[in-house]
């Protein structure tokens, strides 16, 4: 152990009222340190949500350890390479000397050192190395994000053979589950009434609790949908409109074309979200944005439509390589607007200045979103917000509306789930297939023709704000427009009162010279109830189910799947009615 990480160290544990003082801990880190050393674990399992400070909690319990004589070495185990490099920064500020060029071909680190970082890919590539490196001295092991560990069946058992022999282990995450059955190694499960296995923490601060506490930002989504054209791979065109009632696949070819670097939809959303980061950069002058993307092809091409929009070419991160940390480590230094990245930036990363993101990507999973959402929401002083742009998409809104909850990583799950359902008066009622791949078609002959946005609406504190508004509109600037700087309450507020401005003001889009069909007639009739419901639902408290059957109730018809236009209009001007106090 280095002299600079021994001299500040306390020799015994200093007690509940020490912990947010020496160390300036957080209130849960000190409540955390403090579950830690009343039971002295050999494995603990740490959950808080992204941007609580998993990092400094870790490397405080470790700076304890080596001063109790329990350890002299730690490792600490990332999942990317920029992770190796951003830990020994932060272990360095508490006088822990990491070294994070460490490789295999070395087997031992220099004096100089502490111990080391290292990668999950590294692990598995020589566990017998690290194996016999852990148990050469008494060590700490950290695992970082330790949901990799069951990634593979070949992860799982190379982290049980390199770190079993480890006097401690600290797991750490932010998304304690995965969508498969693999067992985490090191991670315990509890076998609950259902007989399934869930994991069972230690500790867990979730994002709920980080944002009372001030300790994470509020976040705001926005919904895109729109108008959108593909061709099949039978060759069959199809026209539909992300945000209303499709089935799986229709939904998954929407998106994906919705995606696509050819179409106007992209475009669309990234004028938006950089009109967006122009507000928040009033309050917040050095606020950043990110566009998480599908694949490098998009990335580049996003970037370049970036470029076109502001002037300046974005950041932009297209994997895990040679001088990928250095980009990210200067945007994060910089006031540059943009980053457009693939996967790398969706974990981890700590650019605390990210205050606006585009989720243009069709992953789908949990895990991913809860970790690409993560980025965002590191608050650095109270009343700062982070705004999100989504498709508008079933699985992508019941993933932004249900953030706060907590999610355990549950083995013996039954293999095969139901596909998504989506019902116009009852909502997501059946759980989406969630693939760790990316959602939709991915043969050779679909092709994605044209597209469109429209904005749908927002989602905050999972209610839904918002009617739906032409991509430009007034309507759609009220909330691009919504300030920087605001405390949740404010942002319900003044959300709340742009919805009934929009309500009061019955704005439709401009008619064209062009007859409409019937069909997409009626269907955006359904589209405007259904908005209407979901505001209503918001300011009433009833459900959505109900507050339908209240209106058909009084106003007489069939279930909207079979309500003419003419029903469907009377329905619309009731409930618009019932917004400003009239009754019928």
């Amino acid at each position: 152990m280095s002299t600079s990480a021994a001299s500040h160290l306390s020799p015994a544990f200093p007690g509940k009222a020490a912990w947010g003082t020496a160390g300036k801990l957080r209130a849960w880190q000190a409540a955390a340190m403090d579950t830690y050393f009343e039971a002295h674990p050999r494995d603990f399992l740490a959950v808080a949500t992204p941007g609580a400070g998993k990092t400094t909690y870790a490397l405080r319990l470790a700076t304890e350890l080596i001063g109790r004589g329990i350890i002299e070495q730690v490792t600490i185990v990332a999942p990317t390479e920029h992770l190796k490099t951003q830990w020994a920064d932060a272990a360095a500020r508490v006088g822990i000397h990491i070294d994070p060029r460490f490789t295999n071909a070395q087997e031992q680190h220099a004096a100089d050192f502490d111990g080391v970082a290292v990668t999950y890919a590294g692990v598995a590539s020589r566990p017998a190395l690290h194996r016999a490196r852990t148990s050469a001295r008494p060590t700490l092991v950290i695992l970082d994000e330790v949901h990799h560990g069951g990634d593979s069946k070949s992860w799982g058992d190379a982290m049980r053979e390199a770190f079993e022999p480890a006097t401690r282990r600290i797991c750490l995450t932010g998304t304690p589950f995965r969508s498969d059955t693999s067992p985490i190694p090191f991670v315990r499960y509890d076998e609950g009434a259902d007989g399934i296995r869930r994991s069972a923490s230690d500790f867990t601060y979730g994002y709920a609790e980080a944002l009372r506490d001030g300790v994470v930002r509020p976040v705001l989504f926005m919904a895109y949908g729109g108008a959108m054209r593909w061709r099949t791979s039978a060759g069959d065109e199809i026209a539909a409109r992300l945000g209303e009632p499709l089935t799986k696949d229709a939904t998954a070819a929407a998106w994906r074309t919705a995606l696509d670097p050819q179409g106007a939809w992209i475009p669309a959303v990234l004028q938006a979200a950089d009109k967006r980061l122009t507000e928040v950069r009033r309050h917040m002058p050095d606020a950043g944005g990110l566009v998480i993307a599908s694949n490098q092809t998009a990335a580049r091409s996003y970037a370049r439509t970036l470029q076109a929009i502001t002037g300046v070419k974005p950041t932009v991160v297209l994997s895990d390589d040679t001088g990928a940390s250095s980009r990210i480590e200067e945007f994060a230094s910089s006031e540059d607007r943009w980053m457009v990245a693939v996967r790398m930036v969706s974990e981890g990363v700590d650019v605390p200045r990210l205050a606006v993101g585009v989720f243009a990507t069709s992953t789908s999973t949990a895990l991913y979103f809860a970790q690409a959402i993560g980025r965002f929401v590191r608050a650095r002083r109270r009343g700062e917000t982070a705004t999100v742009f989504l498709p508008s998409v079933p699985q992508i809104l019941d993933l932004a509306s249900t953030m706060e909850k907590q999610r355990d990583h549950a083995l013996d799950r039954p293999e095969k789930q139901a596909d998504s359902i989506w019902d116009e008066e009852e909502g997501l009622i059946a759980d989406a297939n969630k693939s760790e791949k990316a959602l939709g078609p991915d043969d050779q002959k679909f092709q994605a023709l044209e597209s469109e946005a429209e904005f749908d609406h927002v989602l905050f504190d999972a209610q839904q704000f918002g009617l739906g508004a032409e991509v430009g509109s007034a309507d759609e600037q009220e909330y691009l427009g919504l300030p920087g700087l605001l405390e949740p309450e404010q942002v319900t507020e003044l959300l709340r009162a742009r919805q009934d401005k929009q309500v009061r003001t019955g704005r439709r889009r401009p008619a064209d010279d062009q007859p409409v069909a019937a069909h997409r007639a009626l269907a955006a009739q359904r589209k405007e109830l259904n908005s209407l419901v979901a505001a209503y639902a918001t300011k009433s408290g009833k459900a959505h189910a109900i507050i339908h059957n209240e209106l058909r109730v009084k106003c007489g018809g069939p279930t909207l799947d079979r309500a003419s236009t003419d029903e469907v209009s009377e329905r619309i001007t009731m409930i618009r009615n019932w917004f400003v106090g009239r009754k019928r």
